[in-house]
């Protein structure tokens, strides 16, 4: 059994809204953050949004008008889990209006499109968001290491604090345009 925030814009009646299902994985929270904010620019136009975490299941894209689906990039990869979930239901998601968005710390392209090519899936709206450095969620290794990209990436190093690089502006851009096919 999944289960599902339902996120509902009371100003509407929920019978004549869209609905579109937000699905995401996340490690730190850091993606989960941003497919809330997702959804909640969804739902201040009127959109009704339906959050889900991915765990092993998704719910079934087909009860939607639109879905999308985001996760974060670690050590060079996407969550195998989500690729085999996306796999799965590529027919319920190529039917109806879709987007992809890819968090990553170097902000790079490439691994999303090769997440979306691995998974047969081109959704006409993809976006890579450049992600976080949440030093106090990670243990002693993941720290020591994710310090090691980050200097190498010329981030910040100092674990004492925890960084957002994320541009939230160019997030709701993204939520923006994407409404704009369910209209």
């Amino acid at each position: 059994m999944t289960k599902i925030k339902r996120r509902v814009n009371l100003l509407m009646s929920p019978a004549c809204m869209a609905r579109v299902l937000v699905l995401y994985v996340t490690s730190e929270g850091h993606t989960g953050r941003i497919a809330g904010r997702l959804a909640a620019r969804l739902e201040q136009g009127g959109i009704a949004a339906d959050l889900h975490e991915v765990k092993n299941a998704m719910p079934d894209p087909a009860g939607y008008d639109g879905v999308i689906v985001g996760a974060s990039v670690h050590y060079g990869h996407h969550p195998a889990r989500l690729r085999t979930l996306v796999r799965a239901q590529r027919a319920a998601l190529a039917g109806r209006p879709g987007a992809f968005f890819s968090v990553c710390l170097s902000g790079k392209a490439h691994y999303r499109e090769k997440f979306l090519r691995q998974c047969g899936w081109a959704p006409p709206h993809q976006a890579t968001f450049t992600g976080a450095l949440q030093y106090s969620k990670y243990g002693p290794f993941k720290r020591l290491v994710v310090m090691g990209f980050a200097w190498m990436g010329g981030h910040d190093t100092d674990a004492s604090k925890d960084y957002d690089y994320t541009n939230w502006k160019a997030v709701d851009s993204f939520a923006t345009a994407f409404s704009k096919q369910l209209r």
